[in-house]
């Protein structure tokens, strides 16, 4: 599928959304203006366009394991598990939150926030946030005791990021917020402005070397550093370019990538691109359109494309190491790599595939609940962690 006829299904879904509803639609919807507007549900997996295909023939010669699993509650994009040492922190849309223990999935404790729940959890060793779509933010410490709260500007749209005593929120006006851990105080605000057009960005930021790295509407990574909300660099994954908004969407949906010494994302409608992780040079791009993200591992990059291939790229030159479309009638996503010499990817219905490391190779399959990931997995030592749409936070390995 080329970037002309995903813009072209996303216009059509438009068009047929204003014909029926007068702009109410779940507020999860993926597609927003920067303006207060109407949001249309498209490549979010529930139209029937986006129904999976057959499941692909395989001769399995690995099995994704499933270590454990845990029953939390419905669940929507914004809405992930945090990983923060032996401790698995979790949430649902009606305002439950809990810690898991990261080897067992056993729960610690469980309470109810208050609040319906649009993002989160975001943590640290010492605090756990959440997010509301009225623009909340609430802070508990790690055992569930509630702290403060907190207002933004807007909705909540992704987990927030909790480094160095401060609590970073994205709100869905676009605005960036650092909150003091301490007690919520708003420290520093980053305001730009979104293009008219955007796709919701869920998947939130990642902390790295006392810098926050976020993906932003109209295909931009910033490194901000987190004490003051300065910006230390502003590298362009995707220039938007085209005759219509739709066709100039190249937004950075996706959790990026950071590491030792470059920090990469991906962007829709975009490619993937990875920059010097202290002064932003560009090391490498790739063309490549995605909106689930990219999975790593210490040889390679991982990325589901918008026609649903898996990609595997150098991670020095950005050169293609294999690509594996197998897959792409099943509509992965998110991918993570798993064991060491396994890429896992999950697809729309929530089915895990193993793709072998090494050469792409389609090696095992395994059946969860039947539902879309919330969001792109996270490392947990030699396993994944991700929740799914109807609640289950799942860990999983691979042999």
């Amino acid at each position: 599928m080329t970037m002309r006829s995903t813009a072209a299904r996303a216009a059509a879904a438009l068009a047929a959304a204003l014909l029926a509803a007068c702009g109410t639609t779940p507020s999860w919807n993926p597609m927003t203006w920067s303006l207060p507007a109407p949001s249309f549900d498209w490549f979010s997996g529930r139209g029937a366009a986006n129904k999976p295909g057959a499941m692909p023939a395989l001769t399995p010669t690995a099995t994704p394991a499933i270590a454990w699993q845990a029953s939390v509650g419905r669940a929507r994009p914004g809405i992930a598990p945090a990983v923060v040492g032996d401790a698995v922190y979790a949430a649902a849309a009606d305002g439950t939150l809990t810690r898991l223990a990261a080897d067992s999935g056993r729960s610690v404790w469980r309470i109810a926030a208050g609040k319906p729940l649009s993002a989160g959890p975001g943590a640290d060793a010492a605090v756990v946030t959440v997010g509301t779509d009225k623009g909340e933010v609430l802070a508990f410490d790690t055992d569930g005791k509630a702290l403060w709260t907190a207002r933004v500007s807007s909705e909540v749209l992704s987990p927030p990021v909790v480094a160095d005593g401060v609590v970073v929120v994205t709100s869905g006006d676009g605005r960036v917020f650092g909150l003091a851990a301490a007690d919520g105080a708003t420290k520093w605000v980053h305001q730009r402005t979104n293009p008219p057009l955007t796709v919701r960005n869920t998947a939130g930021g990642v902390a790295s070397r006392g810098g926050v790295f976020l993906g932003q509407a109209g295909g931009r990574l910033l490194a901000m550093d987190v004490q003051t909300g300065t910006i230390g660099w502003d590298g362009a994954v995707a220039s938007p370019r085209g005759a219509t908004e739709l066709e100039r969407i190249a937004d950075v949906t996706s959790r990026p990538v950071v590491e030792e010494r470059q920090a990469c994302a991906v962007a829709f409608q975009g490619r993937v691109a990875c920059f010097e992780i202290v002064r932003g040079g560009l090391v490498w791009s790739r063309d490549v359109s995605s909106l689930s993200g990219i999975g790593a591992d210490p040889a390679a990059y991982y990325v589901a494309d918008e026609a649903g291939a898996v990609q595997a790229l150098d991670k020095a030159t950005g050169a293609s190491l294999w690509k594996q479309d197998v897959l792409a009638p099943r509509k992965p996503r998110a991918v993570q790599a798993v064991g060491g010499d396994f890429v896992a990817v999950v697809d729309v219905e929530g089915v895990v595939h193993l793709l072998a490391a090494a050469t792409g190779a389609y090696v095992g399959r395994a059946s969860t609940d039947g539902s879309a990931p919330t969001g792109q997995p996270i490392a947990l030592g030699e396993r994944i962690v991700w929740q799914s749409t109807a609640g289950t936070v799942y860990a999983l390995g691979a042999r």
